[in-house]
């Protein structure tokens, strides 16, 4: 019973061990780290000591640490580059950004032909106002009326409003 009870924990502790994947890598200033996470983009391989399921990395002495770095830039330079850039992805955006530009292209057209009736309108209505001739409106009883002097300044200065923002 005593050995079936050292067996169990000796396999447990075998078991657990499995679990401690941890890495380990020397930071900026020459500390170890140890972290169940890999090393940050911006740590160099030759700074990580220890990865999981593999033994420790003896460091190398620095002959044999050129010849291993200079062999990998060799085969980067000579591999294609790859843009990160999806083409088809690319060519929407830019249909899209077209398409836009065209809507709100279309959209100023309008809004400026609408100013330019507008600002016409309200130049005639002004001569019209102008000239001195009897004016008469319809009420919203459907009536006739004739407009008075003060009436006259009211509608001139709504029409000149108009004229103001309009005819730019």
């Amino acid at each position: 019973m005593k050995n079936l009870a050292r067996l169990a924990l000796v396999l447990t502790c075998l078991l657990t061990t499995a679990a401690f994947a941890q890495w380990q890598w020397l930071d900026k200033d020459g500390r170890p780290v140890f972290s169940d996470r890999a090393p940050p983009p911006n740590i160099p391989e030759k700074s990580i000591v220890q990865r999981p399921g593999k033994m420790a990395v003896v460091p190398r002495s620095d002959a044999a640490a050129a010849d291993q770095t200079t062999a990998p830039a060799q085969a980067l330079a000579s591999a294609p580059r790859v843009s990160g850039i999806d083409k088809a992805l690319a060519e929407k955006k830019k249909n899209a950004e077209a398409a836009e530009a065209a809507k709100r292209k279309a959209d100023e057209d309008r809004v400026a032909a609408a100013k330019a009736d507008n600002c016409q309108r309200a130049r005639s209505a002004k001569a019209g106002l102008d000239s001195g001739v009897r004016l008469a409106r319809v009420n919203a009883k459907g009536e006739r009326e004739v407009m008075d002097d003060a009436a006259r300044m009211v509608e001139t200065k709504r029409i000149q409003s108009i004229i103001d923002t309009d005819c730019k």
